[in-house]
């Protein structure tokens, strides 16, 4: 059973939205005593605390905003590995899939045991010398408008093409129904331990997205276009 509840809130909250947590935090104040938060608030009944005290206390977070406070959260603490649940406050909702309506019901669900643990996959880069994880995605794009790159794709040191394109996205099965999803990618089933590559506005009759393994490791080498400009992006934040 949960005993210590961290919680993330969006950003920017209109007095209705407080209103709705204030509400929602009084329902976990019933089954808990104990509320946390690094971040500043003013609801009553939440203590703020730094980020080790937030490791070393919380069994559970709860999210409450739209999918991306979710990806910002479980980058910020990917290393506590500390299940997360969204409350979706925002405007989509494939991973803050817990309606405020339902809140009561499923935190009482939570409370008594009745409730299934999903683990999901990350993808991770490392370039200049930085390391990245991202929940949805990790993608190479040119930087620029309506300009091409020209780069190779290497899947355990084999070359596997060279094209070019806006850029190239890699997801994560929770990524597939995000970025990936409008760029063409498949929607894939979140448990599947799989990768997929997608090309953005290749210039290339024969592109196609690709599915590997995540055990494989992956190699992207820009070989022409603007490298002076060129980002890399995870789960949309540059």
């Amino acid at each position: 059973m949960f005993k210590n509840i961290g919680i993330v809130l969006k950003k920017n909250l209109s007095s209705s939205e407080a209103s709705l947590v204030n509400g929602m935090l009084s329902v976990l104040l019933s089954n808990t005593k104990s509320i946390y938060s690094i971040n500043q608030t003013d609801f009553e009944g939440v203590e703020v605390v730094d980020y080790e005290k937030f490791n070393n206390l919380v069994d559970l977070i709860i999210v409450f905003g739209g999918d991306g406070t979710l990806l910002g959260a479980a980058r910020k603490f990917i290393e506590l590995e500390i299940p997360i649940l969204g409350i979706n406050m925002g405007a989509v909702g494939f991973l803050t899939d817990v309606n405020i309506e339902n809140f009561e019901s499923v935190i009482n669900d939570v409370f008594n045991g009745d409730y299934i643990l999903e683990e999901r996959s990350l993808v991770g880069a490392t370039f200049s010398d930085q390391e990245i994880f991202g929940l949805n995605e990790v993608l190479i794009h040119s930087g620029s408008y309506a300009q091409l790159m020209r780069y190779r794709l290497l899947i355990d040191g084999k070359t596997v093409y060279e094209q070019r394109s806006d850029g190239l996205i890699v997801a994560t099965p929770t990524g597939s129904t995000a970025y990936a999803l409008s760029a063409g990618g498949s929607i894939i089933h979140p448990e599947l331990n799989i990768w997929n590559i997608i090309p953005m506005m290749s210039q290339s009759l024969s592109s196609r997205p690709l599915i590997v393994s995540n055990m494989k490791s992956m190699e992207i080498q820009v070989i022409e276009g603007p490298l002076d400009h060129a980002m890399v992006c995870v789960d949309g934040q540059k």
